[in-house]
């Protein structure tokens, strides 16, 4: 699945839809974890009951005190983990749009947060205030590839999601098409 999502509405008006945290790494890490303390949770609880819960092994062999315990305790940390990443998936922080509209000389950013008054974080900009569009790129062990929109009198405004990175292809191809479509020169290359 893309990082973002362009349709062109007509030829004023340019939408990007950002994918936040629904993306098969969450999901598959959110399993993983559930999976694990859910494991270490029955095991705890077999070495109290000394009835055994799972299918792979025996934890009834294991004193309660310390390593039943620990056990438990491990499985009640991860199960608290997993809510949480369960929880980022269904409210798909970080998820929203942008939308450049030339016909009201407006640019739109929006993305989800955390519950509470700033769920819905909207930036508004005009498109004449925009200076140009910049590409930052870092190799390495935690590679970095993002685009920003670069605004008077603002900080840079991210325009590409977190986590993963886009591919490089990808990334260029989209700051082309959108420094085309301001009029704005594209730094960063």
């Amino acid at each position: 699945m893309a990082a973002l999502t362009t349709t062109n509405k007509g030829e004023q008006v340019l939408c990007q839809k950002v994918l936040g945290s629904r993306r098969f790494s969450n999901y598959w890490w959110a399993t993983v974890v559930s999976l694990g303390s859910l494991g270490f949770l029955l095991a705890g609880i077999s070495s109290y009951l000394q009835k055994n819960l799972l299918l792979v092994t025996d934890p009834t062999q294991l004193a309660f005190v310390p390593q039943g315990l620990v056990m438990g305790l491990y499985g009640v940390a991860g199960s608290l983990l997993s809510l949480y990443l369960w929880l980022v998936i269904l409210l798909d922080l970080g998820g929203g749009s942008n939308e450049f509209n030339r016909e009201t000389g407006m640019i739109k950013i929006f993305r989800w947060g955390f519950p509470g008054k700033n769920r819905r974080i909207e930036v508004g900009c005009r498109i004449q205030d925009v200076q140009s569009i910049r590409i930052e790129i870092k190799e390495g062990i935690n590679p970095l590839r993002c685009l920003y929109l670069k605004v008077k009198g603002r900080r840079d405004i991210p325009l590409t999601r977190v986590g993963q990175p886009m591919p490089l292809k990808d990334i260029e191809t989209l700051a082309a098409e959108l420094a085309k479509f301001l009029g704005v020169p594209l730094e960063g290359l």
